[in-house]
């Protein structure tokens, strides 16, 4: 089975998601210590190498720098608030979301031939696998992947699909499930630490294609089976 993240992988989308969280903050007048929440791209950097999926990077940051107050209110003191508060942000966030990848999300060199090839083969499984919301993810994958493609694939799933996010490696291990593959069968492609932690932890070969913001990590160090820096190039062709 070959087994493509989204964010990244498909699109590099991770400072379309900053800039989208950004908005977010903005809107809901978000400060901490009097002082407006903000990420910046060297920070975004560490929040996506860290932590997978959206709500928990908000969460990972407010229990380490405090929760913000907000429009809605003082900093949120009970778990249900807090809770309340990071939905609210991940909605806000996920319609900017929409509006900034209809107008800037392409794909990255060489993952349509990739995925084209492996969909002409009956001999292999073909599934994304994203950490992101169903909303936000498929809003990048119909405009860019393309519904027809989309629908010839053989599992889908999001990060509203599984109760723990990368790099916990619940998501590849239902994927294997549905799928019927064997772990060591299976291929992932991701571009980050988190998910190549998800990929490794389900016992899974995982090739990265690293983005500007991941291309500093120790990708071989951890375990990865290949890394490349992208699936197409001027002398290189998708075999």
């Amino acid at each position: 089975a070959l087994l493509f993240d989204c964010d990244g992988v498909i699109v590099e989308t991770e400072e379309l998601h900053r800039k989208a969280y950004n908005a977010a903050f903005a809107a809901f007048e978000c400060t901490i210590d009097g002082k407006p929440l903000v990420w910046s791209v060297e920070y975004y950097d560490v929040l996506q190498n860290t932590v997978g999926g959206g709500k928990p990077k908000m969460k990972w940051h407010f229990n380490r720098n405090g929760w913000p107050a907000s429009k809605a209110g003082p900093p949120p003191a009970t778990e249900e608030a807090k809770n309340k508060l990071v939905d609210d942000l991940q909605d806000c966030k996920t319609d900017h979301y929409k509006v900034i990848v209809e107008s800037a999300a392409e794909a990255r060199p060489g993952v349509l031939e990739l995925m084209d090839e492996g969909l002409a083969r009956g001999d292999v499984a073909m599934a994304i696998c994203s950490a992101a919301t169903k909303e936000g993810f498929e809003k990048v994958v119909n405009s860019v992947v393309g519904k027809e493609r989309l629908a010839k694939f053989d599992l889908i799933l999001a990060g509203d699909d599984v109760p723990k996010k990368k790099p916990d490696p619940l998501i590849y291990n239902l994927a294997r499930e549905r799928l019927g593959v064997p772990a060591d069968r299976c291929v992932v492609i991701e571009d980050s630490l988190v998910g190549l932690r998800a990929a490794k932890g389900a016992g899974m070969h995982c090739i990265i294609t690293p983005t500007t913001s991941t291309a500093s990590a120790d990708f071989c160090g951890e375990g990865a089976a290949a890394v490349v820096q992208a699936l197409k190039g001027p002398n290189y062709k998708v075999r």
